[in-house]
């Protein structure tokens, strides 16, 4: 018996992944003001930076809703062996993901959009495990 029921690599890909984006998510609540500076500074000169705090808000919803599913996902699998909820909050992760990719790709961040790649990864991998 292990201790995550069998689902042991999907629960710590899931643990992974909600620390990442809730702590994101919470971080962005509490300085909202200071992301949407920083953010803002960062996509000067891109075609999103009239939309900053919009699409920011977009990425803090979806972070938030991955999260909470995905949190939710790991009760199920460990007390039903179920994993619905699970995959579909990688899937919002995967989004995310892919948002942030194309936002640091019109920014010209290639060094930022490389280092997503490893979280994409990752993600896609839970997916993969899940289905």
């Amino acid at each position: 018996m292990t201790i995550f029921n069998n689902h042991s690599t999907e629960i710590l890909i899931l643990i992974f992944l909600i620390i990442t984006f809730l702590q994101s998510g919470i971080d962005k609540m509490i300085d909202w003001k200071g992301n949407v500076s920083f953010i803002t500074g960062h996509f000067k000169n891109s075609p999103l930076k009239n939309s900053v705090p919009l699409l920011l808000g977009v990425v803090l919803f979806i972070e938030v809703l991955a999260s909470v599913l995905m949190v939710f996902g790991v009760y199920q699998l460990i007390t039903s062996d179920e994993s619905i909820i699970a995959l579909i909050g990688l899937e919002f992760s995967a989004i995310t993901l892919i948002m942030l990719l194309i936002g640091q790709r019109l920014a010209k961040d290639y060094a930022g959009a490389m280092a997503l790649t490893v979280y994409f990864i990752l993600t896609v991998f839970g997916m993969f495990l899940l289905q």
